[in-house]
């Protein structure tokens, strides 16, 4: 039922990419879905997390599956016994991906003990490549990040876009309760990344703690409307004004970017 989901998705819903999410461990299940694939002239590429560090696996079901709704109103040491009896049970009929005999045709990633080592193999096109960076630079344990807008700007004020100017009052005041927050959550090792952009340092200045700059993190870059209000965009640039109402994601500002450029510029930093 799942296999038809995926099917109707990718054919009769524009869909692009699916995720089929299942217990595939052994090679008549991978066979039958390769099948399935080939059938209806899809591509497949297998994601294989193998676990055999006693420390890792104990570590991962207690920040995990400790939390799943497979077991509500449970102690650790009972979610610990359950879930070890299941591996047990999967290590009977498991047979891992084989990259040197019998699928060393296929497309895959092994991810090692969460992502100690990895084992690519016959990557074969973008979206693939994309997959194999994702995992390679994601983290399984526990961390906090905060996301947090500037203060208000002078720009902010008069209703500009881009530019590079300071923090109004009203920003100052921002920033200083801001230090307020982060000092309450007694945060070690903080580490703060800011734009380049005046507007961010100062804010950042104020929590009195160490900060980078990063010019890939600066605003959107909007060209020869930089330092415009919409009102003066509307009037000055009329077409323009009307292509971005159309499509904002899209829409790139004459001689600057679109939302999809920073996307793109951001993805090195975020990752």
């Amino acid at each position: 039922v799942a296999l038809e989901d995926v099917k109707a998705y990718l054919t009769e819903e524009s869909g692009q990419i699916a995720v089929f999410d299942a217990t595939n461990t052994t090679r008549e299940r991978r066979d039958m879905i390769l099948s399935f694939a080939k059938e209806n002239s899809f591509k497949v590429f297998f994601v294989e997390s193998v676990c055999d560090d006693p420390d890792v696996i104990a570590a991962n079901i207690l920040e995990v599956k400790v939390s799943s709704p497979d077991y509500p109103e449970r102690n650790r040491e009972n979610v610990m016994e359950d879930f070890l009896k299941r591996i047990e049970c999967y290590k009977v009929t498991y047979q891992p991906l084989d990259p040197d005999n019998y699928d060393k045709d296929l497309s895959f990633i092994k991810v090692i003990n969460v992502g100690q080592r990895f084992l690519v193999n016959r990557v074969q096109d973008y979206i693939q490549s994309k997959i194999v960076y994702y995992l390679m630079n994601i983290h399984v344990q526990p961390r906090t990040i905060y996301l947090c807008r500037h203060g208000e700007s002078e720009f902010n004020l008069l209703g500009k876009i881009g530019g590079d100017s300071g923090l109004s009052v009203r920003g100052k005041q921002f920033a200083q309760a801001l230090r307020k927050f982060l000092e309450d959550q007694e945060i070690a090792d903080l580490k703060v990344w800011t734009s380049q952009l005046k507007r961010t340092i100062q804010t950042a200045e104020s929590l009195g703690v160490t900060y980078e700059q990063w010019k890939i993190l600066n605003e959107i870059d909007a060209g020869v409307c930089e330092e415009m209000t919409y009102a003066q965009i509307e009037k000055q640039y009329p077409d323009e004004f009307a292509l971005r109402d159309q499509e904002k994601y899209l829409y790139r500002y004459p001689g600057g970017e679109s939302y999809q450029d920073l996307v793109q510029r951001l993805e090195p930093v975020i990752m």
